[in-house]
């Protein structure tokens, strides 16, 4: 945790303690809880609204119509199966899943 050992840990509790009292700790403690819990909510919110813009931002552009003169043409065949190369699955973003 922030590279903070466990004897670290227990001197700076045992500071706090002497400094804000036995009475005092629980209720800094428990606004300073409240306060990390606030922020992650927040950078949550901030981190979705993020997620959703760059899904907006992805969406496939309108297909072309064709004019009339193009459309008296016959369309070329697909390539054939043999030639085309196979596409790869897109890989999965793990960063989403939360």
């Amino acid at each position: 945790m922030f590279g903070i050992g466990m004897t670290e840990l227990i001197v700076i509790l045992a500071i706090a303690l002497i400094v804000l009292g036995p009475k005092r700790l629980p209720e800094i403690a428990r606004s300073l809880g409240r306060g990390i819990a606030e922020f992650r909510r927040a950078s949550m919110d901030l981190r979705r609204e993020f997620m959703d813009a760059s899904d907006e931002a992805r969406i496939a552009p309108p297909p072309q119509i064709a004019d009339a003169a193009s459309a008296s043409k016959p369309a070329a065949p697909p390539p054939p199966a043999a030639t085309a190369p196979a596409a790869a699955p897109a890989p999965r973003d793990a960063s989403r899943d939360g």
